[in-house]
């Protein structure tokens, strides 16, 4: 994000709207990841989970997305899930009036189905894919996304691999190596980010990387990023991993972004984990590059204080507007 950029979310805050947009699409998923946090029982709260809600299909599906975008106007949609490409027809309607918006489009998905062609035309379009480490530990726990069909369904696309690292995945030293080399030498892979599992509070998963662990990962990463050009993370967003934000109200992330179940009205918050996450052994990608981008100066002012300052008039407009 350059000056311009920058200075266009920050006047979006301003205005009462957060920039970007997270748009759980379909509650389903043919996968059983462990540790997904979309299907942890506090993810909305704990009163309701996702798979009990009520989701759209079809052109009701379609209507109901573009309302929304029209009305929160984001500069930036990420569309996840469940797996958005269980609803593959309505996407191939609805990303084409997205980009027609001027949006800048995520699409998160497993891959477990062929991604259609037409895609890769698309503009201020970027296709991302959950991969739960080497072919080995990731068969295993994303079955029937396998590497082999997630391979086949993504050739002649470019992807950005998206890996949570997890415990499991460093019971061998070379391990974050050899799966940065591996995705580094596949033509499909432009870029590759790297994600530390986050826990929600009181939570003992297996997935939770200890204390030094989490040291070791973020030295592993800062000593292969030279030579891993895909790497697509800088130092002081790896390094933020051994001090992410203290809490929701301190997360850039969390405070630019509004995210919005699979029923289309529900609000998760207060960030795309929901429930309490755990901001001390946070490991999101996203709120580490913008807690590394906030500290940096426009024009002589610290974006995070533009933040600050923005979302306090952003929920003055707000209230103003609802009164």
């Amino acid at each position: 994000m350059d000056r311009k950029d920058a200075m266009k979310a920050w006047g979006t805050l301003l205005h009462g709207r957060k920039p970007l947009l997270s748009i759980e699409l379909t509650k389903e998923c043919p996968l059983r990841c462990p540790g997904c946090y979309a299907y942890d029982p506090q993810h909305l709260g704990g009163a309701v989970t996702l798979r009990q809600l009520s989701d759209e299909r079809g052109d009701t599906l379609v209507q109901r997305v573009l309302a929304i975008v029209d009305e929160l106007r984001p500069l930036h949609l990420s569309i996840v899930g469940g797996d958005p490409m269980v609803r593959y027809r309505e996407l191939l309607v609805l990303l084409p009036e997205l980009v027609k918006r001027g949006i800048y489009v995520q699409l998160v998905t497993s891959a477990f189905r062929q991604i259609p062609a037409e895609w890769k035309d698309l503009e201020n379009f970027k296709l991302v894919v959950s991969i739960d480490g080497l072919p080995a530990e990731h068969d295993r726990r994303r079955a029937p996304a396998t590497y082999d069909r997630i391979l086949k369904n993504v050739a002649g696309h470019k992807i950005t691999v998206h890996c949570t690292v997890t415990t499991a995945m460093l019971q061998r030293g070379s391990y974050i190596e050899e799966f940065l080399n591996y995705w580094q030498q596949r033509p499909e892979a432009n870029q590759i980010w790297i994600s530390i599992f986050t826990p929600q509070i009181g939570s003992s998963d297996v997935e939770i990387l200890s204390r030094a662990q989490r040291r070791y990962v973020v030295d592993e990463l800062l000593r292969l990023r030279p030579q891993i050009s895909k790497l697509d993370m800088s130092p002081g967003m790896i390094r933020g991993f051994l001090s992410p934000p203290s809490s929701p109200e301190d997360c850039v992330f969390s405070q630019v972004t509004e995210t919005i179940s699979a029923d289309l009205s529900t609000r998760i918050g207060p960030c795309q984990f929901g429930g309490t996450p755990d901001c001390s052994q946070c490991g999101c990608a996203a709120s580490m590059g913008l807690h590394s981008f906030a500290n940096r100066a426009v024009a002589g002012v610290r974006l995070r204080k533009i933040v600050t300052i923005s979302n306090a008039v952003g929920r003055s407009v707000r209230q103003l507007r609802a009164a």
